[in-house]
């Protein structure tokens, strides 16, 4: 908004006689890999692991843990339960019957480190609905992460028992979990087949049947193919997103602004190393993380008076992730190499087996369901009020295609309900071109 600025990750602000001064107290890292063997990063990772929880365990009140039971939350829980002797408190989400759903592995590790867990099975059933409406007030900022969805529910369930709870978040983009990034190194093959082959394949692939799964195998080939068309680095946002540039500017009424192309333009800044990934974590540590996966966990779990704190993201591991070199981060199928094969030798086998599977909703099919009317009536008021800024034709196309599955665009509609809603409930003005354009300059930097 026109006036209001962020403060940059680790930055300070000075205001004093009416002057304001800033600079960084801390840079994100970008370094030449070190000659790493897979033993001794293992050994460095298990010192830094320890330390960090335990200093992350330090407080005054009462500590709980946010438990999903894949590899970065079962590893804090692992860690904590060495540093203290009382029991500990674990706090889950659920979604039972789903193929994405994690109770088996969360039933193995509450059994293993014997916490005192409540859980919570998240379905239709709970007030969406107004949930949804509430965050949208919280959140500041508008967030198009589904994703807040169940951490506003974990932090409720957290707020039950405790104030500070411990989470996994960094690990992704410290170690390379994301499929994101095997699209990336997958793509480089890809591009070499001809142009018109691979736009034949994906012409193909769209009249495939579309799915209700959260991340369903169809949804995955169209954006990997999609991708693969675009340069590397957008591509890279793309799949981590939703809109393309082209769907972006036919929703609006004006040029998109050139911010966000301005950020990608960083990682072409970035000292040349023969480690392709490198350059696309840094990335995602710079804008996907501190401004998509940590503002949406500290904006739903203030909005509870939870603290969360990250102990994956103490400096000195990022500083370390940082030095590593890609091979011990991925190797063909195996995400987070480093990471996995510690756990080996720490955590029983029985709660490694896990597959990511992401902490967001079923999208795709809400959307057609539960959540419905509220994003049809979103959609339809937000375009009738902010005509001027957005295309109603293009909104309703997208909103077509969903609801028909001809498409599926969940998460792209996702965003733009939550944008409605934010803009209604901050009762955000946009009557002239000036006011306008400052709008779509503000949003050019969110990474959606």
């Amino acid at each position: 908004m026109e006036g209001i600025e962020k403060l940059p990750p680790g930055h300070w602000l000075e205001w004093s006689d009416g002057k304001i001064s800033s600079d960084a107290y801390w840079k994100l890292p970008f370094t030449q890999a070190s000659n790493y063997t897979l033993a001794i990063a293992k050994e460095e990772l298990d010192s830094l692991l320890q330390q960090s929880v335990q200093e992350h365990m330090i407080s005054d009140v009462p500590l709980g843990i946010w438990l999903s039971g894949g590899m970065d939350s079962t590893t804090i829980l692992h860690y904590a339960s060495r540093a203290t002797a009382s029991q500990l408190k674990t706090f889950s989400i659920l979604f039972r019957g789903r193929s994405f759903d994690e109770t088996k592995f969360i039933d193995r590790a509450v059994q293993h480190y014997g916490t005192d867990h409540q859980e919570l099975d998240l379905t239709p059933a709970q007030d969406l609905c107004a949930t949804i409406e509430e965050f949208a007030y919280y959140s500041d900022e508008p967030s198009a992460d589904a994703g807040s969805l169940p951490v506003w529910f974990l932090s409720k369930l957290c707020k039950s028992k405790t104030t500070v709870a411990l989470s996994g978040e960094g690990a992704d983009e410290l170690f390379g979990g994301y499929i994101t990034c095997r699209a990336d190194m997958l793509a480089k093959w890809a591009r070499r087949m001809p142009r018109p082959l691979l736009q034949t394949v994906l012409a193909g692939v769209r009249y495939w049947p579309v799915s209700d799964e959260k991340i369903s195998f169809e949804y995955k080939v169209k954006r990997f193919l999609e991708g693969s068309l675009l340069q590397p680095g957008h591509a890279h946002v793309y799949w981590n997103g939703t809109f393309s540039d082209g769907e972006k500017q036919s929703l609006l009424r004006r040029p998109l602004p050139s911010a966000f192309h301005n950020l990608l333009d960083e990682v072409d800044d970035l000292p040349k190393t023969s480690d392709a990934l490198a350059h696309f974590l840094w990335f995602d540590q710079k804008y996907y993380l501190a401004d998509d996966i940590l503002v949406k966990s500290d904006r739903m779990s203030m909005a509870h008076s939870v603290e969360v704190r990250p102990p994956f993201l103490d400096h000195r591991i990022v500083e370390f992730a940082a030095k590593l070199p890609a091979h011990l981060k991925i190797r063909g199928s195996q995400q987070k190499l480093v990471l996995r094969e510690m756990r080996k030798d720490k955590l029983p086998s029985s709660i490694q087996a896990g597959k990511k599977t992401g902490f967001d909703i079923p999208a795709h099919e809400w959307l057609r369901g539960p959540l419905r009317s509220m994003l049809v009536d979103s959609l339809r008021e937000g375009t009738a009020e902010y005509g001027q800024l957005f295309q109603g034709d293009a909104v309703e196309s997208f909103l077509t295609r969903h609801l028909e599955r001809k498409a599926n665009v969940g998460y792209h509609l996702w965003g733009l309900m939550i944008l409605f809603q934010w803009m209604k409930r901050w009762r955000i003005q946009a009557t002239s071109s000036s006011t306008t354009q400052a709008f779509l300059q503000v949003k050019a930097g969110s990474y959606t």
